[in-house]
């Protein structure tokens, strides 16, 4: 069998554009599955906290949180709010931005970690983003994000002993050095077989055309 094609992607829960991001690559690496040469791909997300300073339980709306992040008044926020909702519409998505609660992403991205080591870090992604898109679930507290994970099979209990005792916040704090590394400063970012780097929520062709750059790539290192 093929080696797999590895994708590596930072991301944060609370970035609306990291969920059409993922929409978008699955559906490039569908049209890309459809080559029958085609290896396998596996996907890894990696932590990354956009507003690292927000407090666990924000008091106030999303137009109230992104004019005191973005420094914006509320007409601006309110368009940009009503662009993103409709993207998120093209892809299937429906955002529900008067539910949404803003909050702290950091014991979200441990979760992830959690869930990544019981083999479950993708369903735990995207129960993560439709709770907080979708759904107006909080996803900042243990408790919550406790309830969230049983919900995927993960048991409840040990979430709960992991989130409280920070058992993975050094797994984190690793993801958001190395982002620094790459010198990612934006999200969502994807790294594609350790070499083709795709910055933002791009169409699926993108995805596709890199995932097909890679097998003409590994072609070629073989071909006498």
């Amino acid at each position: 069998m093929p080696e797999p094609v590895k994708i590596d992607i930072w991301s944060d829960i609370a970035c609306p554009w990291c969920y059409i991001g993922k929409r978008n690559l699955e559906a490039g690496v569908a049209a890309f599955a459809a080559n029958p040469e085609a290896p396998d791909v596996e996907v890894e997300y990696h932590s990354f906290e956009l507003s690292p300073d927000t407090p666990v339980d924000f008091s106030g709306s999303a137009i109230d949180f992104l004019m005191q992040h973005k420094g914006l008044p509320a007409n601006r926020v309110t368009q940009m709010i009503d662009r993103v909702v409709a993207i998120a519409e093209s892809v299937g998505l429906r955002y529900d931005y008067d539910a949404l609660r803003h909050t702290n992403t950091v014991k979200a991205h441990q979760l992830l970690h959690y869930a990544k080591a019981h083999g479950k870090q993708l369903e735990a992604k995207e129960r993560l983003l439709r709770a907080f898109f979708t759904e107006g679930r909080h996803v900042g507290r243990a408790e919550d994000l406790a309830d969230l994970a049983a919900e995927i099979g993960l048991d409840r209990d040990d979430v709960l002993r992991s989130l409280r005792s920070d058992e993975h916040l050094a797994d984190v704090q690793a993801d958001v050095r190395l982002a620094r590394e790459y010198g990612i400063q934006g999200v969502p970012f994807f790294v594609i077989d350790g070499r083709y780097g795709v910055s933002g929520a791009q169409p699926p062709e993108t995805f596709s055309s890199a995932l097909d750059r890679v097998l003409a790539d590994r072609s070629a290192a073989v071909t006498p």
